[in-house]
């Protein structure tokens, strides 16, 4: 045994309560690999009005291995609190559930042990562990510090699993650790391929075989995280699923611990898997999470977009078919086939940098770094120890009734084609906002205690914030400045991490889940927004520009005239620095304040159009294209919300679409396009491009005449279990269809004739009329008259 000092990065975080009291458990990665930090006789607390005392005392009786203190903290109502201390969990637990049910509130009674002793500590993922005694990779009764910028290198490995369409276990790929391995269900084939394959083939006789040489390859190779793509909810819970059916433990955990299950709260059907001593990551949330967006999340769908290559078998219609010939067949080509899967969800992790996202937001949030969501425990985790510092408890979920808060500001749009405009943006709208005008749960609760009007700064809807006593300025401020030195250094992972928990702030405490949700808060962030861009608006048309739209902390101006790029950031500045210096100015004078508020150049659009909305006259919000011109003089058209950019419309009317948009760009004719991709419709030239590609659920949640995809679904189904395939939709999943006379039918059995009139009028009249209305045309004059298609 030896004294200890070392960093490490927390990969998984455990309590219980044993005998002796609350015991927590980190595992945590090294450079001298995992390390287990048990830290016992932790006490757990929570809080009280002192005026319940003597209740409370009598709850408890002769309860043993409780605390009641007095604390020199208050709760919002300006009330002094005591703090009850236990020896176990489950005695904290027990009280809250009986003093529920006699109107009397323990005040953060929901801080599980291991947040409690974490957030107190302000160590969010990356730690020095000190003191305390190490026997092997366990370390006792030490004392953890942050260590913010210590990151390991983890030992990744991603796996895959193949199936029957039943769920029954055929073969497990594992690629990582320096392994390429694939266990196989049944026995070697004789086969020319099982000779030719570069990668570890063993075949094990039974699925219980299966799943015990994975556990033993787990036992060897002891790899920190496990990547996949719908780890969780598919692999994950198959292995298990397989495990129990052929009663042999999954033991994917350190030590040889099972998997914690545990279900949604509110979605039942969504699983959360615990590994003790390992991170489960999967990938498509790991991208969600990073912001990354894609029309389909499928992994042929990612990998093709990212990497320009995609499974082995793909997405078509028979890859269950052929998954079943080749396990029967070829399973040499099916273990290729898995294997190929975990290779391309480890290259996207790479190419992503995903893996240095997941620990950059970790040592953000201070959430588990597989735990993706959890914006309100973010918020939590920085908010509550410094609010504890400034003499409060946090109030409980539910203090406040719900009511409506205003979203952000959106401007109603000037539809048109135009040359030249820009874009100014606000850096960080809500944040800045939050910082500037110092709004924050305690401020409001201090500003409405103060006796003289010079020590608070008025916000929106009556609230009124303390401008000395504050919590959520600071934080903001702080992750700010991490941002700023992030960028620096060129530390995307961390810069972004940062950027979305900041952004983040605003949301939370507009969430009725959220212990500090009041509407008067966010309607001082999202209101304050509003006035700043009327006032934006304001002062870019004092210098003789015209604003033709807004959205939340974008201004879109035109300049009126062709410009240049150069040209048009010579203007973008002058305003940037006009608007910049008002803000300054005006709230130095009027309030008092540091202003903190910052408006950028951001794009110049050389052409830009701004549609209508359907059937309307009136511009729309949120749609729009661009076409820019980048120092290379290199063009490109940028959209956004319109169909092109939109999964449900189909390729048909996304590639019309682009080319109508880019022939009014570029002042070309367009009404013989028109005419003519109606005509090539007409004749079946496009009839590859038909197929609506959208998601079904169950199908059993669906009504019996459910939308078109479901129906669709159904029929694919009934098609397929009439020639013997496997049912592909009764789980959910991607259904491509085409609507024909008889309604939407799927791909893989048309039996009816192509509803055309359906594309022409659902399709591409839409999206024309849209476009051509502010210039006084429409689709239907275009294609009727004298020369009629119809």
């Amino acid at each position: 045994m030896s004294m200890i000092s070392q960093q490490g990065f927390i990969l998984t975080r455990h309590w219980r309560d044993t005998d002796k009291g609350t015991e927590i458990e980190f595992w945590v990665a090294t450079d001298d690999g995992p390390r287990k930090i048990r830290l016992n006789n932790q006490s757990s607390v929570a809080f009280a009005d002192a005026n319940q005392v003597t209740l409370i005392r009598a709850q408890l009786k002769a309860v043993a291995g409780i605390d009641i203190r007095p604390l020199p903290l208050k709760t919002f109502a300006q009330t002094s609190v005591v703090g009850i201390y236990f020896t176990h969990y489950r005695q904290l637990t027990a009280l809250d559930r009986n003093l529920r049910k006699r109107g009397i509130t323990l005040y953060e009674a929901d801080i599980r042990p291991t947040e409690r002793y974490l957030m107190e500590r302000f160590i969010c993922a990356s730690v020095v562990f000190e003191g305390g005694v190490k026997a092997g990779q366990l370390v006792t009764d030490c004392k953890l510090k942050p260590a913010p910028d210590y990151r390991p290198t983890l030992r990744v490995v991603s796996l895959d699993i193949e199936t029957s369409a039943k769920e029954d276990l055929y073969s497990i790929a594992l690629y990582g650790c320096g392994h390429r391995q694939v266990y196989m269900l049944g026995n070697k084939q004789n086969k020319t391929s099982d000779e030719a394959h570069d990668f570890n083939l063993e075949y094990c006789p039974t699925p219980k075989n299966l799943i015990e040489r994975l556990n033993a390859w787990f036992n060897e190779n002891d790899p920190d995280v496990i990547i996949g793509w719908s780890l969780i909810q598919f692999d994950l819970r198959v292995l298990q699923d397989n495990a129990d059916k052929h009663q042999t433990p999954l033991l994917l955990g350190r030590e040889g611990q099972s998997i914690h299950w545990r279900k949604h709260r509110s979605r039942h059907q969504h699983l959360f898997a615990s590994i003790p001593g390992r991170m489960a990551i999967d990938g498509i949330e790991a991208l969600r999470a990073a912001s990354w967006s894609f029309p389909s999340f499928s992994l042929e769908n990612v990998a093709q977009t990212l990497l320009g290559e995609g499974k082995d078998i793909g997405d078509a219609y028979d890859k269950m078919a052929e998954i079943e010939r080749r396990f029967h067949e070829d399973k040499p080509a099916l273990a290729y086939y898995n294997l190929k899967d975990c290779e391309l969800v480890s290259r996207i992790f790479e190419h992503t940098k995903l893996m240095a996202f997941i620990m950059a937001r970790a040592n953000v949030t201070g959430l588990q770094a597989d735990q993706f969501g959890g914006s309100i425990a973010a918020f939590s985790h920085h908010y509550l120890p410094r609010m504890h510092r400034a003499g409060y408890v946090a109030p409980s979920v539910g203090d406040i009734p719900e009511s409506d808060s205003p979203g952000g500001f959106v401007m109603e749009s000037k539809p048109g084609l135009y040359d030249s405009v820009i874009v100014l943006d606000y850096k960080s709208l809500y944040p800045s906002i939050i910082r500037t005008f110092l709004v924050d749960p305690v401020g409001m609760i201090a500003g409405e205690a103060a006796h003289d009007t010079a020590s608070i700064v008025p916000g929106m809807n009556g609230a009124v914030f303390s401008r000395h006593d504050h919590c959520l300025p600071a934080i903001v401020n702080q992750l700010w400045q991490g941002r700023d030195a992030a960028k620096q250094q060129r530390n995307e992972a961390l810069s972004q991490a940062l950027k979305l928990l900041m952004n983040s702030f605003c949301g939370v405490l507009g969430s009725t889940d959220c212990r500090f949700y009041n509407p008067k808060l966010v309607s001082s962030v999202t209101l304050r927004g509003h006035e700043m861009m009327k006032l934006t608006r304001k002062l870019v048309e004092e210098e003789g520009f015209e604003v033709i739209y807004g959205d939340t902390d974008s201004i879109f101006i035109s300049l009126k005239n062709a410009a240049s790029n150069n040209d048009a950031l010579e203007i973008g500045q002058r305003l940037t620095q006009k608007i910049n210096m008002w803000w300054k100015q005006t709230l130095h004078e009027q309030l008092g304040l540091e202003s903190f508020l910052e408006i950028e150049y951001d794009t110049h659009y050389q052409r830009f159009f701004m549609p209508t909305i359907r059937g309307t006259e009136q511009g729309s919000k949120k749609r729009y294209a661009g076409l820019i011109v980048n120092g290379k003089g290199e063009e490109d058209v940028i959209y956004r919300g319109l169909e092109v950019a939109r999964s449900d419309w189909t390729p048909l009317a996304q590639q019309f679409q682009q080319g109508l948009i880019q022939r009014i760009f570029k002042a070309q004719p367009y009404q013989e396009y028109v005419r003519e991709y109606v005509r090539n419709t007409l004749d079946g030239k496009f009839d590859g491009l038909l197929a609506y590609r959208k998601r079904v659920r169950r199908l059993n949640d669906y009504p019996v005449n459910g939308p078109p995809q479901v129906r669709a679904a159904r029929l694919a189904d009934t098609f397929n279990q009439a020639t013997g395939r496997p049912m592909r939709y009764q789980n959910g999943g991607y259904i491509s269809y085409i609507m024909t006379t008889s309604g939407p039918e799927p791909l893989e059995a048309i039996r009816s004739h192509i509803d055309y009139e359906h594309y022409l009028f659902k399709q591409l009249m839409p999206i024309a009329d849209a476009i051509l209305l502010p210039m006084n045309d429409n689709f239907v004059n275009l294609t009727t008259g004298q020369g009629s298609l119809f």
